[in-house]
C-alpha cells in the first residue's frame, strides 16, 4: 500500500490478469537469473534427473550463439523444448544479450553478504558437477565475465566458468511447484478470498452517505511548513541522522497529533513527503527521521566501494531505536517549536517495508529467533524475497530484544518485512492498533506471505489489512530506465495510475490517524470496506479492506488452500 509519487500518469494499456502478470514477471526474473548463471566455454552442462543424466557441450552454445547453427547436441534439447524459429531467434539474443552492468559493482554486490546469500540459493540448484553448492563457482565467473572486454552476457558467462555445472532438475522442479501455488494463491487471494470478505463486511455494516462526508484524498486546510533537524544520538555512538519535519501553519483545536514515518530499504525520508504534507495539511506533525545504515546513502556508499554491505545488520536494532530517540527530542522541544501543543504521549508510526517492521517493533513486535532460523532453511527462503532481508538478523546477537515504545499508540504497516523475523509469536504480542497494507502485484515482500500472515497473527482487537490492486511495493514509473524498459516490453503489462493508489494511501492513512491517533471517533465510518468500495467505484484497480471482523473467516480460506494444495501448514 505504497503511497507512490508518479509524475507522469499516460499510462494507456488494458489490465492485464493477475496471473499473467505474475507469469511475466517470474519469466522476467528467470532471464535475468540465466545472466547471472555462467558456464564457461569448453565445459558441459549436466542435467541431472536420478538416475538420468544429460549432457550439453557449452561450445555448441557458443556455435549457435555466433552463427546459428544447430548442432545435433544442441537440437536433442530444442527439439525436446519444441522451439520453432521464433523461439530459437530469442534464444539466440538472449544468449547474446549484454547488460551493460558495472563491473566493479558486480563484484560488490556478490561478495556483499546479501549478494552471498542470493548465490547460495542459486548454488543449491546449479551444482558444481557431482552436487556440491555452485556459489563459488557462479561468483567467480560471473565477476570476470563482467570483467572481461566483452561484457557480461550469458554466453560469455558459458566461456568463464571454471568447472562443469549441473542442474538438479528435481530441486528445480519442486521450486517451479512451490512457485507456481505462490501465484495461484496470490490470485486467490487477492481476485476472491479479500474482494468477497470485504464486500461481506460493507454488506453487513450501516450503510453511509460517503458523498456528503468531506473527502479524505484532498488536502485539508491548515498549510504546511518544513522544517530539518540534525541529531546525534549520543549513546548510541554518536549516531547522526536528519529529520524532516512537516508541521501545520495553523494549529488544530486541542492537542496536536505526531505521526513518525520510516522510509524502506535504500529509500529516504523525501520519498514520503507527499504523505507527509497530506497529514499536516489537516493538522498533523509529522517527523521523517533517516536511518542511516539502510537509506538512500548507504547504498551510494556501498556502490562507491565505501561499505561491505548494502545495508548493516545492526539496522534491526537501530531502525526502533531511531523512531524512539525521535519522539524523544520532540519531547524535549515540545514547548519551545511547537507551543506545547504536541500529543507526544500519543504517536502514530507509519512505515514501509523494511519501514514496515520498524513500525511494528515499536508497536510491541518482538524478534523471534527460533522462528526465523527455522525458515530460513526451509525452501520458502527460494520463493519469498523478502525473506532475504530478514534473514540476516540471523547475524544479530541472540537475546530478547524489547523496542516496544509506549508513546506509539497505532502502526501502519505498508508492504512491511516482517513474517518470519517476528513470526505468530511476535506478532501475537502486538496489542494497539494495526493497520497492515498490501499490494497485489509486490514481488519484494509477497502479501501471501508476509501480510497475509501477520494480519491473522495479530492479536490487537483493531486491525486492518488494506489491499491495493496492481500496488508492486515501489514507484514503477521512478525505476531507471533500463528497468522501466523492461517493463515496459512486457506484453499487455500495466500498472496503475500513481495518483489513485496515493488517494488510496492518503485518505486511509488519514482516516486511520484520526481514530486511532487523534481519537476521533468522528472518522469511524472512513475506517470500514465500504468507504473503500466507494474509493474504488469506476476504477480499474480497487482496494479492499477487511477488519477484524474478518479473520477467523481468512483462516478458513488459509487453511481450506493449504488442504486443496496439499501444503503442510506447519511450513505455510
Amino acid at each position: 500500500m505504497l503511497n507512490n509519487r508518479n509524475t507522469n500518469n499516460q499510462t494507456n494499456f488494458s489490465k492485464l490478469s493477475l496471473t499473467r502478470c505474475l507469469q511475466s514477471l517470474a519469466l522476467g526474473a528467470i532471464t535475468v537469473a540465466s545472466i547471472a548463471i555462467p558456464v564457461k566455454a569448453q565445459k558441459t552442462l549436466y542435467f541431472v534427473f536420478p538416475p538420468l543424466k544429460e549432457s550439453l557441450k557449452v561450445e555448441s552454445l557458443e556455435t549457435f550463439a555466433q552463427d546459428g547453427t544447430v548442432n545435433q547436441d544442441l537440437g536433442f534439447y530444442l527439439k525436446l523444448a519444441k522451439a520453432d524459429e521464433e523461439a530459437r531467434l530469442k534464444f539466440r539474443q538472449v544468449l547474446n544479450l549484454t547488460s551493460p552492468v558495472e563491473p566493479r559493482l558486480v563484484a560488490r554486490f556478490f561478495n556483499s553478504e546479501l549478494g552471498a546469500a542470493i548465490l547460495d540459493l542459486a548454488g543449491n540448484f546449479i551444482q558444481i558437477e557431482g552436487g556440491r553448492n555452485g556459489k563459488l563457482a557462479l561468483r567467480g565467473a560471473l565477476v570476470t565475465a563482467a570483467f572481461d572486454e566483452e561484457g557480461l552476457s550469458l554466453i560469455n558467462f558459458f566461456r568463464q566458468l571454471p568447472t562443469n555445472i549441473q542442474f538438479d532438475l528435481p530441486k528445480m522442479l519442486e521450486l517451479a511447484k512451490l512457485s507456481e501455488i505462490a501465484v495461484k494463491a496470490t490470485k486467490v487471494f487477492s481476485e476472491e478470498v479479500i474482494p468477497n470478505l470485504s464486500a461481506a463486511e460493507a454488506e453487513a455494516a450501516e450503510p453511509v452517505d460517503f458523498t456528503n462526508l468531506p473527502d479524505l484524498r484532498q488536502r485539508g486546510n491548515y498549510g504546511v511548513e518544513k522544517k530539518r533537524w540534525l541529531l546525534t544520538d549520543r549513546e548510541r555512538n554518536f549516531r547522526k541522522f536528519y529529520v524532516n519535519i512537516y508541521k501545520p501553519q495553523q494549529w488544530r483545536e486541542g492537542k496536536t497529533p505526531v505521526v513518525i514515518i520510516s522510509h524502506g530499504l535504500s529509500s529516504k525520508p523525501e520519498e514520503f513527503e507527499d504523505i507527509a504534507q497530506h497529514l499536516a495539511s489537516h493538522g498533523y506533525v509529522v517527523a521523517l527521521p533517516q536511518h542511516i545504515g539502510s537509506d538512500a546513502q548507504q547504498i551510494q556508499s556501498f556502490l562507491r566501494g565505501a561499505s561491505r554491505q548494502v545495508f548493516l545488520v545492526d539496522e534491526f536494532i537501530n531502525r526502533p531505536l531511531d523512531i524512539s530517540y525521535v519522539i524523544d527530542k520532540l519531547e524535549l522541544r515540545n514547548l519551545e517549536q511547537f507551543d506545547g501543543k504536541l500529543a507526544t504521549d500519543k504517536v502514530g508510526v507509519f512505515g514501509h517495508s523494511f519501514g514496515g517492521y520498524t513500525a511494528l517493533a515499536v508497536a510491541g513486535a518482538t524478534i523471534d529467533f527460533e522462528n526465523l532460523e527455522k525458515e530460513c532453511s526451509t525452501l520458502i527462503t527460494r520463493i519469498n524475497t523478502a525473506l532475504r532481508l530478514q534473514c540476516r538478523a540471523l547475524k544479530l546477537e541472540r537475546k530478547d530484544y524489547n523496542f516496544r515504545d509506549e508513546r506509539v499508540v497505532a502502526a501502519l504497516g505498508h508492504n512491511p518485512v516482517n513474517r518470519s523475523i517476528f513470526g505468530p509469536q511476535g506478532m501475537g504480542q502486538i496489542q494497539i492498533p494495526v493497520l497492515m497494507g498490501a499490494g497485489s502485484y509486490d514481488p519484494a515482500t509477497p502479501f501471501v506471505f508476509e501480510q497475509l500472515s501477520s494480519f491473522i497473527w495479530l492479536n490487537s482487537p483493531n486491525k486492518y489489512l488494506v489491499m491495493q490492486e496492481g500496488q508492486a511495493h515501489v514507484d514503477v514509473s521512478a525505476m531507471d530506465g533500463g528497468i522501466s524498459e523492461v517493463i515496459e516490453s512486457v506484453e499487455e503489462l500495466t500498472v496503475p495510475e500513481t495518483q489513485l493508489l496515493a488517494d488510496y494511501s492518503n485518505a486511509t492513512i488519514l482516516a486511520f490517524s484520526e481514530v486511532y491517533v487523534a481519537n476521533n471517533e468522528d472518522f469511524l465510518p472512513f475506517m470500514q470496506s465500504s468507504y473503500l468500495q466507494y474509493l474504488s467505484e469506476g476504477q480499474e484497480f480497487k482496494t479492499y479492506l477487511i477488519s477484524r471482523d474478518s479473520s477467523d473467516k481468512l483462516v478458513e480460506a488459509i487453511d481450506q488452500f493449504d488442504r486443496e494444495e496439499g501444503i503442510d501448514p506447519k511450513v505455510r
